[in-house]
């Protein structure tokens, strides 16, 4: 099914309302479908992927930046940079293999602007995020909202009805 350039789609919602969560269930659903699935995850944390006593670690320690781990199954590319204020998709977007994809998932980066579904769990008493980013184009709640301007609203708990809505939105637009 790939196209000329894959569709990018985002999670935007704040901590703690599943998001993770979300995305595990639901890229096994769109690849039954036959969609070829990559994520972009922005964390606002540091984090090591590799440890000390490895190779490819003490590589990049001694200086070497991108190292790549390469191995019959996987590869990894681990690239420094100085420390960001602002971590921008579009950067990542360039950085990112995007060749034989249909659709890059993104968790995060929900101040940017590309087409986003929204999670919203009430229980957590955060405000709604789609009515100051138009770029929301559904919202999946653990509970029926009732929306301003008729935003498809997904059950939160149903990966089965938001992958269907993604896969018509982005694969099967109405003729």
């Amino acid at each position: 099914m790939t196209l000329q350039q894959p569709f990018i789609l985002g999670f935007a919602a704040f901590s703690g309302t599943g998001k993770t969560y979300l995305l595990t269930r639901l890229i096994p659903i769109l690849k039954q479908r036959g969609l070829k699935v990559g994520l972009i995850k922005h964390s606002h944390h540091d984090f090591e992927i590799d440890y000390p006593g490895k190779d490819s670690y003490e590589l990049r320690a001694a200086g070497a930046s991108p190292v790549m781990i390469v191995s019959p199954y996987r590869r990894a590319l681990i690239t420094e940079f100085q420390p960001l204020l602002e971590v921008h998709l579009i950067d990542q977007l360039a950085a990112f293999p995007q060749a034989d994809l249909d659709l890059i998932l993104v968790e995060g980066f929900r101040h940017e602007s590309f087409p986003k579904i929204e999670l919203h769990r009430p229980s957590l008493g955060k405000e709604l995020i789609y009515p100051n980013d138009s770029n929301i184009i559904a919202i999946a709640s653990d509970q029926p909202l009732n929306t301003t301007n008729y935003l498809p609203c997904l059950d939160l708990n149903c990966p089965q009805a938001i992958a269907h809505f993604i896969f018509n939105y982005f694969f099967e637009p109405a003729s």
